[in-house]
């Protein structure tokens, strides 16, 4: 089981930065590729970006590439997505997500068996 908690959400200015957290138990965190998905008002959940196992793999959302970095600290347990220059169409409830699947492939949702709570992400203009 993996248990999963975001964290640093909040109501930033367009051209802002955020940077949000989500930690994990368990002890073999480093074995779970990670996500961040989100979430807006009427719309379906979407990826964002994914890291691999190893941190040696990242993936993005064409929407976030150049602005938003994710990362994570195996020691830590913990998975972080930077995002700078952040735009109103930011604004979403962002989750984590963690994949045991050997052979993940980073967008989907149904690739990933465990979520997050979700933290609030809002951008204004």
């Amino acid at each position: 089981q993996v248990q999963l908690v975001e964290s640093g959400g909040g109501l930033v200015q367009a051209g802002g930065s955020l940077r949000l957290s989500c930690a994990a138990s368990g002890r073999t965190f480093s074995s779970y590729a990670m996500g961040w998905f989100r979430q807006a008002p009427g719309k379906e959940r979407e990826f964002v970006a994914a890291i691999s196992w190893s941190g040696g793999g990242t993936y993005y959302a064409d929407s976030v590439k150049g602005r938003f970095t994710i990362s994570r600290d195996n020691a830590k347990n913990t998975v972080y997505l930077q995002m700078n220059s952040l735009k109103p169409e930011d604004t979403a409830v962002y989750y984590c997500a963690a994949t045991s699947n050997t052979g993940w492939v980073p967008g989907p949702t149904y690739e990933y068996d465990y979520w997050g709570q979700g933290t609030q992400v809002t951008v204004s203009s």
